[in-house]
């Protein structure tokens, strides 16, 4: 492909995905394939020669299509949201075209700069304290990691290196494997699987911290937690805080919980890194604060607030009045319906379906076909059982 076939393609790739786009709704929100669906659809071995561009164009639809859950639908209301926006596709076009690896500020300055410039905006517009910002006399600043995942083991691994290094240096004697043993984690029992995944990683023991009424962390059960710990001779070092769980979206009390901890600031894993802030650049010069905030009052709060469903900062949890197998059931019917996509979670013993808005393009209409959906298999689920 030269650059005057790439320029023809690219304009048609841009208007492949704008059409996929505005005409999501049609398709249904989630596949109905088998596990191991895609092998028999493509040869078992890379072609010797060249295929055709527009053969690779029509097995999108063929191959690809069949098998995507759609997170841009409107009726997507699993998982959290796809994070999408037209600005940031065009910065995805720009940073892979660059295809910087800024494994070091001389690899590519712009790189390294303007990802620190966009924390610290984003640092600002979230109302940190200015030792979180980098453009300060503080000790702040950040990058942009790949997945919440990878920043949960990051932040950990940071925390176990300076808590061995401190105390060798009090207590040269002891060894590191004595050390480690000792260490302890926290988090909330409400956190998301990556935290426990990122202890098993670390190799260190990890507690579960009880929540309160509201599935959130308080201060006053980490001290007594780390206390007790203490007296047993064990050496807490990490608290991983949750600001909006997986399954409720409840907020650790971070008032409380601040004061208890302090900062690392290793800040990655990889030493190289795609020119990721280009995204942000794009996205906060689009909208503007005043647009993503609009865009957030709008997702996050007006559309949150459906009749008859307990909602929670942006995601809602319905739990259909029976057993856990009638919820069960109706997530099964839901998800074969296909019209709409749930997941559930366990919340204090209960089987419950989530509801997150997701999509940037979801809005009322969308949310109350989905409330009818949902009504109407419930009642029939009801008839059937009484």
């Amino acid at each position: 492909m030269d650059a005057a076939e790439f320029r023809r393609r690219g304009r048609e790739m841009v208007d492949y995905v704008a059409d996929y786009l505005e005409n999501i709704e049609e398709r249904p929100v989630s596949s109905d394939v088998e596990p191991g669906y895609l092998r028999s659809l493509i040869p078992t071995e890379a072609p010797l020669e060249p295929d055709n561009y527009d053969d690779i164009i029509k097995d999108v639809e063929r191959v690809i299509m069949p098998g995507i859950t759609h997170w841009n639908s409107p009726y997507f209301y699993a998982y959290f949201p796809a994070s999408n926006s037209y600005p940031a596709m065009l910065a995805d076009m720009l940073c892979g075209g660059l295809g910087c690896i800024g494994f070091t500020w001389a690899a590519s300055p712009a790189c390294t700069e303007l990802e620190t410039v966009m924390l610290d905006w984003l640092g600002k517009m979230l109302k940190l304290p200015d030792h979180f910002i980098a453009g300060t006399h503080g000790r702040g600043g950040g990058v942009i990691q790949g997945t919440a995942s990878e920043a949960t083991l990051m932040a950990l691994l940071a925390a176990r290196c300076k808590t061995l290094r401190r105390i060798r240096a009090a207590n040269s004697e002891l060894s590191e494997g004595e050390i480690r043993s000792k260490l302890v984690a926290y988090t909330s029992e409400q956190a998301h699987s990556s935290v426990e995944r990122a202890s098993l990683i670390g190799d260190v023991t990890m507690r579960m911290v009880p929540t309160d009424s509201t599935y959130a962390v308080r201060g006053s059960m980490l001290k007594k937690m780390l206390e007790e710990d203490k007296a047993a001779g064990l050496i807490p070092f990490y608290f991983c805080a949750t600001l909006g769980t997986t399954a409720s979206c409840a907020f650790d009390n971070i008032t409380e919980l601040g004061p208890i901890c302090e900062l690392t600031f290793h800040w990655q894993i990889p030493l190289g890194r795609r020119f990721r802030s280009l995204k942000m650049w794009f996205v906060f010069r689009s909208y503007g604060i005043q647009g993503l905030q609009a865009y957030i009052r709008k997702v996050g709060v007006q559309l949150n607030d459906p009749p008859c469903i307990f909602s929670l900062n942006g995601t809602v949890c319905n739990d259909l009045v029976g057993s856990n197998d009638l919820n069960q059931l109706l997530l099964k019917r839901i998800t074969n319906s296909r019209e709409i996509h749930l997941v559930p979670c366990q919340l204090s013993g209960v089987f419950v379906l989530r509801f997150a808005i997701c999509a940037r393009s979801t809005d009322s209409r969308h949310i109350q076909h989905a409330w009818r959906h949902i009504t109407q298999l419930s009642c029939e689920l009801l008839q059937e059982n009484h």
